[in-house]
C-alpha cells in the first residue's frame, strides 16, 4: 500500500492512562475492516488490501501533570479502495463513528492524488478573482450589506451605491439574507448590478457583487443559474449548513460561471473545542479549497468573533500552500475589522487577502463611502511602508484620519 492510494487522517487524541498505540490500532482496524485477530489467514489476505494502517503515534505527556493535558496525535492511513471519490464518503469513514468517541479531534486530512483528481477545486481562485477585477498589486477590499432584513430595494440600491463609490472591490449579501418579498433574488441582483454600473461610470473600478444563494438544496443550482441569468458576478454560499458536497456540486457546474465565496456560518459548532470537531485550517481551509470555494471567510484575530491567531494562519496555509494543483483560495479573515488593523492584517496574512469590513465601513463617522475610502487610503499606505498617522495627515486623507480617531490603530 502506497501513500498515493492512501487518505491519512491525523487525529489528536486525549486520555490520562490510555494506551494511545492500542487505540491507533483499534482505529485503523475498527474504521476500515472491523476486526483482524479474529480472521482466519486466508481472509486476512483478501481483506489486507481494505485495512487501515497506523502511520504515526505521537504521545505527549504533560510536564505538570494536570488532568486531562495528556494526549496523541495519530495518523492513520486508509485505502482508498474503502470510498468513493466524494467527500462525505471520506469523511465518514475517517471520522463518521469515531467523532462519537471520547475526546478526540480530527486535525488534518492528507487525500491522495487519485481522490483528489475527482475535484476540480476552486474555479477561478485567487488570481483568477483578481484577473475578473483587474486588480494583481495590492490586497482586496470587500464590503458588507449591514443590514439587510427588512429593507427595500431602494434602501439596498443606496446602500450598494455608497459601498461601491467608496472604492470596494467585493460586496457580499449578508449570510441571513434569503429570499423573501421585499428583495427577491433576481430583482436584487439587477437592482444592485444597475448600482455597481452607476458607480464604475464614475470610479472606473470594477466590483463583484456576491449574491446570497439560498433555498432547498434540490434548487440551488437552478437559483445559481436565475442569480447569474439576472447579472450576478460572484455568489456567496454557507457551505457549513448545505454540506462541502454541495458547494463541489456548484464549484464543478460549468453552467455557475461566476466565483463562489464561502461563509464560516456554523463552524463555531465544529472548531473551537480542543477536544472534539475538526481543526479550523481543515474545516475552513483545506475542504473549502477542495470543495472549489474562490475566497473563503473566517472569523479574524482581531475582533468579537475571535479565533486565535495560530488557527487564522493555518486556515491560511491551507488555502495558499500547493494543494495537488489546486488553484489557491483568497483568504478573507472577518468580523471587526477597521482601517486602523491594516498594516497588521498585511503583516499577519501578506498581500494576497481580502480586507473585509461591515461596521468598519458603514459605522465610518463620515458615511459609507468615506468608509470604503478610509481602508483604500489605509491600504495604500501600509502597501508603501507609511505610518497611518503620517498618511491620515497628508491631504485628501480625511477619511483615514476620521476612522484613526474612531477606532485608533492596533498594531500588535
Amino acid at each position: 500500500m502506497t501513500t498515493s492510494s492512501v487518505c491519512i487522517a491525523t487525529y489528536r487524541a486525549y486520555d490520562d492512562k490510555a494506551d494511545f498505540h492500542k487505540k491507533a490500532h483499534s482505529i485503523a482496524v475498527g474504521l476500515t475492516v472491523g476486526s483482524w485477530t479474529e480472521l482466519p489467514q486466508a481472509k486476512k489476505e483478501e481483506m489486507e488490501k481494505h485495512l487501515g494502517k497506523v502511520v504515526s503515534v505521537a504521545v505527549h505527556e504533560p510536564d505538570d501533570a494536570l488532568p486531562g493535558s495528556r494526549y496523541a496525535d495519530i495518523a492513520i492511513a486508509y485505502p482508498d479502495l474503502n470510498f468513493s471519490r466524494d467527500l462525505p464518503a471520506l469523511l465518514v469513514t475517517v471520522f463518521g463513528k469515531l467523532s462519537m468517541d471520547g475526546r478526540i479531534k480530527l486535525m488534518d486530512l492528507d487525500v491522495s492524488e487519485s481522490f483528489a483528481s475527482a475535484f476540480p477545486g476552486p474555479k477561478f481562485g485567487l488570481q483568477g478573482v483578481r484577473q475578473l477585477l483587474g486588480v494583481h498589486d495590492r490586497p482586496l477590499l470587500m464590503s458588507i450589506f449591514k443590514s439587510v432584513v427588512g429593507h427595500d430595494l431602494a434602501n439596498l440600491k443606496e446602500q450598494f451605491y455608497r459601498q461601491a463609490m467608496g472604492g470596494v472591490d467585493l460586496i457580499k449579501d449578508d449570510e441571513i439574507l434569503f429570499e423573501n418579498p421585499l428583495t427577491p433574488l433576481e430583482k436584487r441582483v439587477e437592482t444592485c448590478m444597475a448600482a455597481a454600473r452607476q458607480a464604475e461610470e464614475q470610479t472606473g473600478q470594477k466590483l463583484l457583487y456576491a449574491v446570497n444563494l439560498t433555498g432547498p438544496t434540490s434548487r440551488l443550482a437552478d437559483n445559481a443559474r436565475r442569480a447569474i441569468a439576472a447579472g450576478a458576478n460572484a455568489l456567496l454560499f454557507n457551505v457549513l449548513a448545505y454540506g462541502y458536497d454541495v458547494l463541489h456540486e456548484l464549484s464543478s457546474d460549468p453552467s455557475i460561471s461566476v466565483p463562489i465565496a464561502a461563509h464560516p456560518a456554523m463552524a463555531g459548532a465544529i472548531y473551537p473545542s480542543p477536544h472534539y470537531g475538526m481543526s479550523a485550517s481543515l474545516l475552513l481551509g483545506k475542504l473549502m479549497r477542495l470543495s472549489g470555494a474562490d475566497l473563503v471567510l473566517f472569523p479574524s484575530p482581531y475582533g468579537s468573533v475571535v479565533m486565535p491567531k495560530a488557527e487564522n494562519l493555518a486556515i491560511k496555509e491551507a488555502l495558499l500552500q500547493p494543494l495537488h494543483n489546486l488553484r489557491t483560495s483568497l483568504p478573507v479573515p472577518s468580523a471587526g475589522i477597521h482601517p486602523g488593523l491594516v498594516p497588521l492584517i498585511l503583516q499577519d496574512f501578506g498581500h494576497e487577502v481580502v480586507v473585509n469590513a461591515g461596521g468598519g465601513i458603514h459605522g465610518h463617522p463620515m458615511g459609507t463611502e468615506a468608509g470604503g475610502s478610509a481602508f483604500r487610503q489605509a491600504i495604500a499606505a501600509a502597501m508603501n511602508g507609511v505610518p497611518l498617522e503620517e498618511a491620515a495627515s497628508q491631504v485628501g486623507h480625511a477619511p483615514l484620519k476620521a476612522a484613526i480617531e474612531a477606532w485608533g490603530i492596533k498594531t500588535s
